[in-house]
């Protein structure tokens, strides 16, 4: 498997990957660029829209539009200029942003939070400690916390089953699983830990139950794990901060990969302009569809 780059779209902080297959197009949001991108594979029409301060993260709604993370809020959006905010997500925690955001197979948006790492110059902030946790807002507009555990970064958010999540915090370089009852989490254990290249950030599932992540923070690499928790495979790629990865094409047969260029130096970046690129390889199994706000779907994903 080699990966191949196919936009240069030097995003500064490239997250939340996702695969609209009702206009055939890649979706995903640069955090600290503070726009939503939007590219067609076949034709290689990009296009971008700027968001009212930095985005974390976008799912698509059964209707046609899509669920935008904000830096603190939860978000309608129709592709055009207008943010409709639905919710301020943990208003008594001002130090706080949101991070991963997903729509899981319960038609349901999940969302984490984190301690801000971000300054007001867009500089990297340290993480002091845990601060973070997970949410659910379900398409009857009701948000609720999901888990009392407390995250450095969260990250990954798949379901190998609709009553089973996989979930990451970056900070732990460990990927944990949840059983998922009455829309809440229980039952927390190791999933996958010590691959040791990188950091776990975002993942995606594909057909065979394996779970593929992009390792963050100089990993340059994706891992293929197990259902049992097993890395099974490495791609290195040609970027060194991969952030989130999705199926997408005809037949979900490609894996897209986003990449971040945060905190890298300007010697570096000349040397590597393709950081922050958007790549795609092709992988031994296609992916699963992406599941919808609003529709909650039969599993895998409902492909019609």
């Amino acid at each position: 498997m080699t990966a191949r780059l196919i936009l240069p779209s030097a995003n500064v902080v490239g997250e939340s990957l996702v695969w609209d297959d009702a206009r055939a197009c890649l979706v995903w949001v640069d955090i600290i660029g503070r726009r939503i991108h939007r590219l067609d594979p076949q034709t290689g029409a990009h296009e971008t829209w700027p968001t009212p301060g930095r985005v974390t993260s976008i799912g698509l709604r059964k209707d046609g539009g899509a669920i935008v993370g904000l830096e603190r809020h939860i978000a309608l959006w129709d592709w055009d200029g207008d943010f409709r905010i639905l919710f301020e997500v943990e208003p008594d925690l001002p130090g706080n942003r949101l991070n991963e955001g997903v729509v899981g197979p319960d038609g349901a948006f999940w969302v984490g939070s984190m301690q801000n790492n971000i300054g007001a110059d867009d500089a990297p902030l340290a993480i002091e400690g845990k601060r973070g946790r997970l949410y659910r807002l379900a398409p009857d507009l009701t948000l609720s916390r999901v888990s009392d555990d407390m995250f450095g970064i969260t990250n990954t958010l798949v379901w190998p089953e609709p009553d089973r999540l996989i979930t990451a915090d970056t900070l732990d370089d460990a990927l944990y699983t949840y059983a998922v009852r009455d829309n809440r989490l229980h039952d927390r254990r190791p999933f996958q830990s010590g691959f040791g290249r990188g950091l776990p950030d975002g993942s995606c599932l594909d057909a065979e139950g394996c779970i593929w992540t992009a390792r963050v923070a100089g990993g340059a690499c994706l891992t293929r794990t197990d259902p049992e928790g097993r890395v099974i495979a490495v791609v290195d790629l040609p970027c060194t901060w991969p952030t989130s990865c999705a199926f997408g094409g005809p037949d979900l047969a490609t894996l897209y990969v986003t990449s971040a260029r945060f905190t890298m130096t300007p010697d570096h970046l000349a040397a590597h302009p393709w950081e922050g690129g958007l790549f795609a390889l092709t992988p031994p199994a296609p992916g699963c569809p992406a599941f919808r706000f609003g529709e909650p779907s039969t599993f895998p994903a409902d492909t019609d």
